[in-house]
């Protein structure tokens, strides 16, 4: 499970052995790319939509600032949000769609697949 709590993203995985009933949780740190891929799986992907034309600097800021990019790796983000094309899961979408929006700029967190 993956969430949004205030500002930032926690996640946390349990797992119990249907035989014995052992039980390991986890949870904290950096989401791994392997338990990220299970939650996409399970849950289905979250597009980030932006309602509105965006001033584009405004958005690269942004993008940049949350996702700790390069401006070559902004661009080519900022070119898959005006396509419709980015998405990630619910909790990640949505942090960036609010950090976008305190910017000024019209975001929304929509469910489906790009």
């Amino acid at each position: 499970m993956q969430a949004l709590v205030g500002d930032s993203l926690r996640w946390d995985v349990e797992v119990t052995c249907a035989a014995c009933r052992f039980a390991v949780a986890d949870c904290g740190g950096e989401l791994s790319d392997d338990v990220r891929e299970q939650l996409l799986a399970e849950h289905g992907a979250t597009v980030l939509r932006l309602r509105a034309p965006a001033h584009r600097v405004t958005v690269l800021r942004v993008l940049r600032a949350a996702l700790g990019l390069e401006l070559g790796a902004a661009k080519d983000v900022l070119e898959q949000v005006w396509g419709g094309a980015y998405a990630g899961t619910t909790p990640e979408v949505e942090l960036l769609a609010r950090r976008l929006r305190e910017a000024g700029v019209d975001a929304v967190a929509s469910p489906g697949c790009p």
